[in-house]
């Protein structure tokens, strides 16, 4: 139905599902209380960031003011650490303490100094490697303001040692040159007085100590930058770019664009906050966009970039950078198999994946679906055609189509890739549950596609997907994780009932529903084992390898997105069966909105109760899917062309 979006936009704007939402999101940011277990995060549109905990301090080596994409979206370097600022209040030095956090429009400080209020706040300019901050007084009085920058020079994945710079003053800039890379920073400011003093301070990492890594780093003050506001404002700007940057300019610009997107996207106001964290991973790859999987130590991963795009690409209404995102995945294609991750310092693509290629036939059916986009889809058709030849006739990793019309793979394929020295932690090799569903779903599409373009081979198509869910279904025993080997139960089943094309029946889709709320489901998410299992970890960290336990126990929030589809799809999309599902599985994942990341949602959670946030603060499928299950699922908003396509 065409203008279906907006209709049903204006149709929920006062039901109780959306005011469930509102108070919900109004209760969390009302008032965050600053604290070292929290963490904010800004992006810049090419991989690069600022980011510290809510305090202004730095646990992670990857904290930092400026970390910037040299190679975008990669090669992440830590030019900035921090800045140390103090207000003079009757020339008295008062510093940040006692402050509120607000995320939105952009990330900004607070703080109350005896009648004068300071507001704080953060700017990246887009697709740009500058951090500009903006002091400005609430009542238009102007200050004195007193800045010390602490200045590194590293790789993020890497601590400083022994890096020499040159710090010198030209036309007025503050020029910081390190002998380790050609680049310069710039610090523009309109300064009073420039004290140079150059003085190493070491950092202790208690979070990277914590998970086994490297955490001591030394980051070197370069001694004390006075300022006067003017009209209650002052601006200091941290730039590795070479031009002039017009400081107020730029925030009213990025401000501009941020509402600019929330309008484009027709959403309620009440999906603003996820709207804004959405935006974050959405990066440029050679003039391409693509997806950061994760903040702060992921790039842009194929299968990650895939299922989250619905999220946030789709739902947003962000077309242009959905078809962007897959023609330049396409371009990777290599036997049918596409490029699982980029490694960050060589920006090398990985190929280790069995289902990249087939979410990727799903994910050109979902574009389609919002947009009837025919003509991207001829351009895309060879690609696609390509994924179901060489999964058909054997590609790589022993991936092949079996007799029986199953896809048969080898180990360390699916996204359980965890790999420990030579020894894969679960292998999942052979015919995994969720192949098999994601193969079925791929060869039904392709047959809808071959239709649509009049190619011929659609006959073929239906029935390579006939014999895969004849045999599936003969062969499905017990929840198995993979078929006739492995008989764990894990979340993957959760992908049987979800897809647009589903091979099992209404009942079996009821009791893999029921079974994963009983053994699986917690507030935050699937755990990836069921507790009475003997390989279950309660805990990412514990007296064993963390990576042990990524995938046996620790709970995935975007998992909880398929899991609410799957619900919905067996006990029908009533306006009750949806407000259910929003207060029982939905609104509380939402409170990690403001526990860990603000804004945002961490990539995985402890299996045991109190179910601590671990991993990336920030990780787009756990975002992604939470926006898409919120407004295809719980709002019902569904995409215009859907009608369309399954009439085909």
């Amino acid at each position: 139905m065409r203008g279906g979006y907006s209709e049903y936009t204006r149709r929920f704007s006062r039901d109780d599902l959306l005011r469930e939402i509102d108070a919900k999101i109004s209760h969390l940011f009302k008032e965050i209380v600053p604290s070292d277990d929290r963490e904010w995060l800004l992006t810049n549109g090419l991989g690069g960031y600022a980011s510290t905990t809510l305090m202004g301090n730095l646990r992670r080596k990857f904290h930092g003011l400026l970390i910037a994409s040299l190679s975008p979206p990669v090669r992440r370097w830590v030019f900035v650490s921090n800045v140390e600022d103090e207000i003079y209040i009757d020339d008295v030095p008062r510093r940040f303490e006692n402050h509120h956090f607000n995320l939105l429009p952009i990330p900004r400080f607070t703080c109350n100094f005896g009648g004068l209020t300071i507001e704080k706040s953060f700017v990246m300019p887009r697709h740009e490697n500058t951090l500009i901050i903006r002091y400005r007084s609430l009542d238009g009085s102007d200050f004195r303001l007193r800045v010390r920058p602490i200045l590194n020079s590293r790789h993020f994945y890497d601590l400083n040692s022994g890096v020499r710079f040159d710090v010198d003053l030209d036309d007025g800039n503050i020029l910081a040159k390190p002998d380790n890379i050609e680049r310069t920073l710039r610090i523009i400011c309109k300064f009073k007085e420039f004290r140079r003093k150059l003085t190493w301070r070491e950092y202790r990492y208690d979070i990277d100590r914590e998970r086994g890594e490297g955490w001591i780093d030394h980051g070197l003050e370069i001694g004390e930058i006075e300022l006067m506001s003017e009209d209650g404002e002052a601006y200091i700007v941290f730039t590795i770019e070479d031009r002039y940057y017009d400081p107020e300019l730029e925030v009213r610009k990025e401000i501009d664009r941020r509402r600019d997107l929330i309008n484009r996207s027709g959403l309620p106001s009440e999906m603003i906050p996820l709207l804004l964290s959405a935006d974050g991973f959405i990066v440029k790859r050679r003039n391409h966009a693509t997806i950061i999987a994760g903040y702060h130590w992921f790039a842009d991963w194929g299968r990650d970039s895939l299922i989250s795009l619905p999220g946030l690409l789709l739902v947003t209404r962000r077309f242009d950078e959905a078809r962007s995102l897959l023609l330049n995945l396409s371009r990777y294609m290599d036997k049918g198999i596409l490029p699982n991750a980029f490694t960050e310092k060589e920006d090398v693509p990985i190929y280790n994946s069995v289902d990249a290629s087939l979410w990727f036939v799903d994910r050109v059916y979902q574009y389609l679906k919002y947009t009837n986009d025919i003509d991207f889809l001829r351009a895309i058709w060879p690609k696609l055609v390509s994924v179901i030849e060489h999964f058909e006739k054997g590609t790589l990793f022993d991936i092949r189509v079996d007799e029986d019309g199953l896809l048969h793979h080898g180990p360390g394929l699916t996204w359980m890739d965890v790999k420990i020295g030579d020894r894969y932690i679960t292998p999942r090799s052979g015919k995994a549950v969720e192949i098999q569903a994601l193969w079925y779903n791929a060869l039904r599409i392709i047959g809808i596609f071959s239709s649509l373009l009049g190619d011929g081979r659609a006959e073929h198509y239906h029935s390579l997907a006939e014999k895969a869910r004849k045999s599936f279904r003969e062969r499905f025993r017990s929840f198995c994780d993979v078929l006739d080997s492995d008989f764990s139960l894990r979340p993957n089943i959760v992908i049987l009932p979800s897809l647009d094309f589903v091979m099992i029946d209404h009942e079996l889709s009821s009791r893999i529903v029921d079974t994963i709320e009983k053994e699986l489901l917690t507030p935050y998410g699937l755990r990836t084992l069921n507790r009475g299992d003997p390989r279950y970890k309660p805990r990412l960290i514990g007296d064993y390898d963390k990576d042990v336990a990524y995938h046996n126990g620790c709970v995935w929030p975007w998992l909880l997105g398929f899991f609410v589809r799957a619900y919905l799809r067996v006990n029908g999309y009533s306006k009750e069966k949806r407000l259910f599902a929003l207060r029982r599985y939905v609104l509380p994942l939402m409170d990690n909105l403001t526990e860990g990341c603000v804004g945002s949602i961490n990539e995985i959670f402890d299996g045991d109760y109190p179910h601590l946030p671990r991993g990336c603060i920030s990780q787009a499928w756990s975002v992604g899917e939470l926006l898409r299950c919120i407004v295809e699922d719980i709002l019902y908003i569904r995409p215009e062309y859907e009608d369309f396509y399954k009439s085909l």
